[in-house]
């Protein structure tokens, strides 16, 4: 798995350098930011001593969905609960779940919120994990490049497992297609109709393993299968 940092609009420079600074010292050295406020110079790259390529080579876009182009997992991370996705994981959790989809998953996007207000629920909907970092209390919240730092830590962890610093590109059986899949069974049946159901569905899939996955893929090829060979049968 290659792992993607992405930060939604940081207006703090500090905390860009900072999390450049966190990313590349666990390990990692892919950063992506949305919106960002100046970044290239300055106070960002001062708290960013040591490790200002990372910055140098950080993707900026205008919107996250964009910055997700190519992911084929996306993970959520906020101290609050206020979500929108009924199934929280604990980031002590966050590894045995990857674990599960190492086959499936080869680009992983941690994306980051606001400093002050964390992910709209549109971005959240965007994502298909929500990960919170557990606290004694609620206030004070976390800083955005201390929230980067532990997920970096947690993640490094996965070195000691062999993964590969290079992207394995799932085939076809990937989580991203299976997702796509999965989609257009519930618009075709007009499940996406009932927004609860559908978002309970692929939100569930996101936790399946490996093998749930390559049984979901199989199961939703004969039923889009069979729906194109009956459309294809009415138009005739």
């Amino acid at each position: 798995m290659k792992f993607t940092f992405i930060l939604v609009d940081p207006m703090v420079p500090e905390n860009i350098g900072a999390s450049a600074r966190a990313i590349k010292t666990m390990g990692f050295d892919s950063l992506r930011l949305v919106n960002p406020c100046e970044y290239l110079k300055g106070k960002a790259r001062w708290v960013a001593h040591g490790s200002t390529e990372i910055l140098d080579n950080a993707l900026s876009y205008n919107r996250l969905v964009d910055a997700l182009e190519g992911m084929d997992l996306v993970i959520a991370s906020s101290a609050r609960h206020r979500w929108l996705h009924q199934d929280i994981v604990d980031i002590d959790r966050l590894n045995s779940i990857l674990d599960s989809k190492s086959g499936c998953s080869g680009d992983v996007a941690i994306v980051f919120g606001r400093e002050e207000s964390g992910l709209t629920n549109d971005e959240i909907k965007l994502c298909d994990m929500a990960v919170t970092i557990p606290m004694n209390q609620k206030f004070p919240s976390l800083n955005l490049s201390q929230a980067v730092m532990i997920f970096a830590y947690e993640l490094s962890k996965r070195r000691n497992k062999s993964d590969s610093k290079e992207s394995v590109k799932p085939a076809d059986g990937s989580y991203r297609a299976i997702r796509q899949k999965v989609q257009l069974i519930l618009d075709s049946t007009g499940i996406s109709g009932n927004p609860v159901l559908a978002g309970r569905v692929i939100e569930r899939l996101a936790h399946a393993a490996d093998n749930d996955i390559k049984l979901i893929h199989s199961v939703s090829k004969a039923i889009i299968d069979k729906f194109q060979g009956t459309d294809k049968r009415n138009k005739k």
